[in-house]
């Protein structure tokens, strides 16, 4: 089950590569009033997508707090979970870390990421090159990790770039569904009024894109393995 928070914001080449793994996608498109299921019945697996709110921004997105309810769901029952941007602090939130609005420097384009020494034997992230980089478009950030969580990956500008919840549930603050095309895309004057040049910006992503993809095809790849191990033994509900 895929949740996604607004029209641009699908799953793209992530749900490409889920896709080639044998895995069916089924999209929910809660900001157009579709319903959110509160549970994973039915599904091995849920991704919550990026988009333009936090966590419990429920006067706007009301659709976040059924989705609030369907990550802790699928945290008690073992289901894997896939948050990117929104949707990983979305995972924090629910798992009792905090994320602040508008928190520490913002990030735009192709960023470079430290793997941390949890990364090591994790199953998404183990054996990733110490450094990679990754799309980012984000103000805000979390804070705190959730208890008990492991921390897998850091940037120069936030900390919090991706941790894991227990055993099968992943969160991350950058973009791997988002190509280094992508970029020519987005509107720039919003980049112009912080310092940023688009076309810098478009560049160096561009620079970055054929190690980046190989790198997130891996990870998604592995998620989707995982998705299948646990469909296959059962996901401990019960």
């Amino acid at each position: 089950m895929v949740v996604q928070h607004g029209p641009q914001g699908g799953p793209r080449r992530v749900g490409g590569w889920l896709t080639e793994a044998g895995l069916e996608l089924r999209v929910v498109h809660g900001y157009t009033g579709q319903e959110v299921p509160e549970r994973p019945d039915g599904h091995a697996a849920v991704l919550v997508l990026g988009g333009g709110y936090l966590p419990d921004d429920d006067r706007r997105a009301p659709w976040l707090a059924p989705t609030r309810r369907l990550v802790r769901a699928a945290l008690d029952t073992g289901v894997p979970v896939l948050g990117i941007c929104l949707g990983g602090q979305l995972l924090a939130h629910v798992a009792g870390g905090t994320v602040a609005a508008n928190s520490g420097a913002p990030e735009f384009g192709a960023t470079a990421l430290t793997l941390r020494p949890e990364a090591a034997d994790d199953p998404l992230f183990h054996g990733l090159p110490g450094e990679v980089t990754a799309i980012e478009r984000h103000v805000d950030r979390v804070t705190v990790l959730p208890p008990g969580a492991r921390w897998l990956a850091e940037s120069r500008l936030c900390p919090h770039q991706a941790f894991r919840v227990g055993d099968r549930a992943w969160g991350t603050q950058f973009h791997p569904e988002v190509a280094a095309a992508r970029l020519a895309e987005w509107d720039p004057e919003p980049l112009r009024s912080r310092g940023l040049d688009p076309v810098d910006l478009a560049r160096r992503a561009a620079a970055a894109e054929p190690a980046a993809e190989a790198v997130w095809r891996t990870v998604t790849r592995r998620f989707a393995q995982v998705v299948a191990d646990t469909a296959g033994r059962g996901s401990g509900e019960g």
